[in-house]
């Protein structure tokens, strides 16, 4: 497992619930293809403990949730209130997070990497099903007998992930998928989604657009669209209407929404990678590492170097 941000992940938990971080990680699992666990949402974060402030703004995984108490999703630009239960289906390649409206929560959730599904010649390709597309509304409400069939589906994760059978994580590779194909089977009737309204499709489309900048693998790897500018012209709108629409929608500018998800992409690099400075400045579309030391620490509060130094290797 990498060292971020699937196990930042885990250090959170690890704070909220008081557990030992090595008694949330699932045995076996370092001989295993990707990752996998899942969890209770009542065990994982108690009343007394801390809520995590962004739960799950990562791109390094795919979550599955079932939610049944009241709680609210925050996408880019886009909020959908969950009185429960409803399905949720969450991709690295939209930033978002999950705000319960009431204390503790009686629902659950699974995580797992790409790679975990990858041994599986099932024919799925995760990101090109509409439930993890950028521009989806991933969110489904259940009816008493959907929501007890996906109940014990999870319900059969947890028995499963204590035993020792040898085949177990091929077995929980198929529970994943029957949660997938019941969300796909959901689609369109029960999507929990506000009307496709024109700035929502722009708001979108800027976020698709962004997403499939990243991640940057290699030092030679650039950033093509690094302005407001550049987007409204890729949109092929003017950016004074996608900037108005952008703050319409999400609260924020073209610029400070792009500008923020650099700053995450820098974290990353500076976490997963060993890229000196210049070579990150350089992939990120700074002109220099002082110009990117100062927009980094404008929107992380440390500089790049304290940041680097602050996570376990």
């Amino acid at each position: 497992m990498k060292p971020a941000p699937l196990a930042e992940f885990y250090q959170e938990a690890s704070a909220c619930t008081g557990a030992d971080l090595g008694a949330l990680l699932p045995s076996g699992i370092q001989q295993e293809v990707g990752h996998f666990n899942v969890f209770k949402m009542a065990d994982l974060w108690l009343p007394s403990r801390p809520q995590p402030t962004v739960p799950y703004q990562c791109r390094s995984f795919y979550k599955i949730s079932l939610l049944n108490g009241p709680s609210r999703v925050e996408y880019l630009g886009l909020t959908i209130e969950v009185a429960g239960p409803a399905l949720l289906f969450s991709t690295p390649k939209m930033p978002y997070q999950w705000l319960p409206l009431e204390g503790s929560q009686a629902g659950q959730f699974c995580v797992f990497t790409a790679e975990f599904l990858r041994p599986v010649n099932s024919g799925v390709v995760l990101d090109e099903l509409p439930l993890f597309k950028a521009d989806g509304f991933p969110a489904f409400q259940l009816s008493a007998a959907e929501a007890a069939r996906v109940e014990t589906v999870f319900q059969r994760m947890h028995e499963e992930m204590p035993s020792d059978y040898a085949y177990k994580y091929d077995l929980l590779r198929a529970y994943v998928l029957e949660l997938i194909h019941l969300g796909q089977k959901q689609q369109p009737a029960t999507a929990l989604h506000p009307a496709h309204s024109a700035p929502a499709r722009l708001t979108s489309r800027f976020v698709e657009l962004l997403e499939q900048q990243f991640p940057l693998e290699s030092p030679q790897q650039q950033l093509h669209l690094r302005t407001a500018t550049d987007y409204a012209d890729r949109l092929a709108v003017h950016v004074n209407h996608l900037n108005k629409v952008l703050k319409e929608t999400t609260g924020r500018t073209t610029t400070a929404l792009l500008m923020e998800r650099i700053a995450q992409e820098a974290q990353a690099l500076l976490r997963q990678t060993d890229w000196t400075m210049a070579e990150i400045a350089d992939s990120l579309g700074f002109t220099d590492v002082a110009h990117f030391s100062h927009s980094f620490k404008r929107y992380s509060a440390v500089a790049p170097g304290a940041f680097r130094n602050q996570v376990p290797v």
